[in-house]
């Protein structure tokens, strides 16, 4: 493999994120391994920074929104995406709380069990237990809070008694 000086790797870091918007430890990860002194990556780290084309917080908050608004996604699944992705804990926090300000939960819920469960009867299907621990399992992994998922599911299952069950070992 054909190793980058300075000026391939700005052009290679121009397609990748002509590509794709990528946070600043994924491209670093990415120029590395091209690169034919590693002290050239903090160069164009610096320089891609300085000109704007690189910035976690914006990423965060791009993403943040997107997936809120494309895959309704709860804001713990997106702060760990984000950090999934190498973006600071706190940054991740701060971009998914601010896309998420203005967001009803539970009615992002309501519209993710419709999705979910499309053309099922909801108070039929949750009589089963089965199925009632697997939608509040598949609501946590969406990152919506427990709190809210059992609210949700409430709202469908005769068997509440159940579900508080849930939320009580969730919180212990």
């Amino acid at each position: 493999m054909k190793r980058l000086d300075l000026d391939g790797l700005l052009g290679y870091s121009a397609r990748v994120l002509a590509a794709r918007t990528q946070t600043v430890s994924e491209l670093r990860r990415k120029l590395t391994r091209k690169a034919a002194l590693v002290s050239d990556v903090d160069e164009v780290i610096v320089r891609l920074k300085e000109n704007g084309y690189l910035n976690d917080q914006r990423f965060a908050e791009s993403f943040a929104g997107w997936r809120r608004d494309n895959e309704g996604f709860g804001k713990d699944r997106v702060i760990r995406d984000l950090v999934a992705r190498q973006v600071a804990v706190e940054t991740a926090k701060r971009a998914t709380e601010k896309a998420y300000a203005a967001a009803d939960e539970m009615e992002m819920i309501g519209q993710f069990l419709e999705r979910k469960y499309r053309g099922k009867n909801l108070a039929v299907l949750f009589q089963e237990d089965k199925h009632l621990a697997s939608a509040y399992r598949r609501l946590r992994t969406a990152g919506f809070s427990s709190s809210n998922s059992v609210r949700a599911l409430k709202q469908f299952a005769s068997g509440t008694r159940d579900l508080d069950s849930m939320e009580d070992i969730e919180n212990a």
